[in-house]
């Protein structure tokens, strides 16, 4: 067995055995049937499910988005043709399971059992791309991520998400890029909000996002400039310090991806997503996520279909920019397990 191979002993006969060459509706159900990791040992990038949806302001859901995101990737093959990269032949990729939440009904305490999972996760070395659960998981990732400098992003999405205090509460998934940002973990400057469109009763996030130095790009400008010039301002924007794409499904049109609890027409294509997150291939990209996918709103499965070719856009980026050599790890624990 390599380093960078699925191929292990059968349990029953003892030969050689590669999951991702059987029939993809065979085996337990992983993020792109990447192997189950019990340990952080002998791996470079990290596939998480966050499943967690007390952070949304309207329409549950998103917590079964993980689950449903890992039977929908069962259907992603190892080589990506759009940018002719096998991520599996560059580096070590697990699933290395959900974030463990303890405390279902306090959303303050789950912020922080999300920060300190990825805090191990990232003190391990192994670059994080996550399926959520809604957006508030974002702001702390960052807090583990950012904690040493903070990071720019690329973010699709129809909302800004920079929303200050709702109904109490400040960590909605509304609110994860302004609590970034004030906690020091993200470069405004060096943030692009893509897809932006959609009522507002009060314009308070809009606001943070524009006088903060966030570059917003409302979905009338994305079609009049066009994917490649999008592609070239987002480039312009995060430069070569360290990014993160955090990709909302409900940037999507919801004809593409119905099953989000914040849908909004008049969304870019599941296309123009391929092609723009494509088209930043080679920047300094050190995780990303997926996040919004409830699939209750959508009994095709698309949506989670959606998201989990999104994942697998995310992680053919991640492994490209880092690991075309490979590299060894540490051994570190999994977060959780001692």
């Amino acid at each position: 067995m390599n380093d960078n191979s699925y191929t292990r002993p059968d349990l029953i006969g003892g030969s050689a055995y590669d999951p991702m060459k059987q029939p993809r509706y065979t085996e337990i159900a992983t993020f792109m049937r990447a192997p189950l990791a019990a340990t952080l040992d002998n791996v470079d990038i990290g596939l998480i499910g966050v499943p967690t949806d007390l952070g949304v302001t309207n329409r549950p859901g998103a917590r079964h988005g993980p689950r449903e995101i890992r039977n929908a990737s069962s259907l992603m093959r190892a080589f990506n043709l759009g940018l002719g990269v096998n991520p599996y032949e560059l580096c070590r990729i697990a699933d290395i399971g959900d974030v463990r939440l303890a405390h279902r009904y306090d959303l303050q305490k789950q912020v922080e059992e999300i920060e300190a999972f990825y805090r191990e996760v990232h003190a391990a070395g192994v670059l994080p791309i996550s399926a959520g659960g809604d957006h508030s998981i974002t702001y702390p990732i960052f807090r583990a991520i950012g904690a040493d400098a903070p990071i720019g992003m690329v973010h699709i999405d129809a909302h800004c998400d920079t929303w200050g205090e709702f109904y109490g509460s400040k960590f909605t998934h509304g609110a994860p890029f302004r609590l970034a940002v004030e906690a020091g973990v993200l470069d405004p400057k060096r943030t692009i909000q893509i897809g932006i469109r959609g009522g507002q009763n009060f314009m308070d996030g809009i606001e943070f996002s524009k006088s903060h130095g966030m570059r917003v790009v409302f979905i009338e400008e994305f079609a009049a400039l066009g994917v490649e010039r999008v592609i070239e301002e987002a480039r312009r924007v995060v430069g070569d310090g360290r990014t993160y794409i955090s990709f909302d499904v409900d940037g999507l049109d919801p004809v593409y991806a119905p099953g989000t609890g914040t849908p909004e027409i008049g969304g870019i294509t599941t296309l123009e997503a391929q092609c723009l997150l494509r088209g930043l291939r080679g920047l300094n990209l050190i995780g990303g996520d997926v996040v919004e996918v409830a699939p209750p709103y959508d009994q095709t499965g698309n949506t989670a279909l959606v998201g989990a070719t999104i994942m697998f856009e995310i992680l053919c980026l991640v492994a490209d920019r880092n690991f075309g050599a490979g590299r060894a790890k540490p051994s570190k624990p999994m977060p959780g397990k001692g």
